[in-house]
């Protein structure tokens, strides 16, 4: 989860204050509303996958707070994530990844479920970011970005 956010946050220092509300098609969120729904699903659905319960009122508030945040605020809300997953998913036990729960309909345990919702939705959301970017005109970015995190030339 690290290592996502961490690869997240480089990919955010490429977009560009002219990019910032870039969205492909008028019914796409755009490129800061990708960015302030990242700064609301782990954070969310962590606790959620852990006790099989959503926080509906949680995720609305979180929800505004992004809203109304800048580029800046929302890049610092992410960066902040890398601790966050350390403290709440780092000190798991066995047994609390073992554990049992059902969430919107999918029974799993808290592991499975911190994988398929959370993992998943981060590489699912840093891919579609990604692709803003080369859609906006980043064409210099490539697959080092992407999946490493890192400037580099395609070898």
């Amino acid at each position: 989860m690290q290592n996502e956010i961490r690869i997240l946050v480089h990919l955010c220092g490429k977009v560009t204050p002219e990019a910032v509300d870039y969205r492909p098609t008028p019914k796409q969120r755009s490129m800061i509303e990708l960015l302030r729904y990242l700064t609301v699903m782990g954070p969310i659905l962590v606790p959620a996958c852990k006790s099989g319960v959503f926080d509906g009122a949680a995720w609305e508030a979180k929800l505004n707070e992004a809203n109304a945040m800048d580029l800046a605020g929302v890049v610092a809300s992410i960066e902040s994530q890398s601790a966050f997953y350390a403290e709440s998913i780092g000190g798991m036990t066995d047994a609390d990844f073992a554990k049992r729960v059902e969430l919107f309909g999918n029974a799993g345990s808290t592991g499975s479920l911190l994988v398929n919702m959370v993992l998943s939705g981060h590489a699912a959301y840093r891919m579609q970011l990604f692709l803003y970017l080369k859609s906006a005109g980043r064409e210099e970015l490539n697959t080092m970005n992407l999946w490493a995190g890192i400037d580099a030339p395609m070898g």
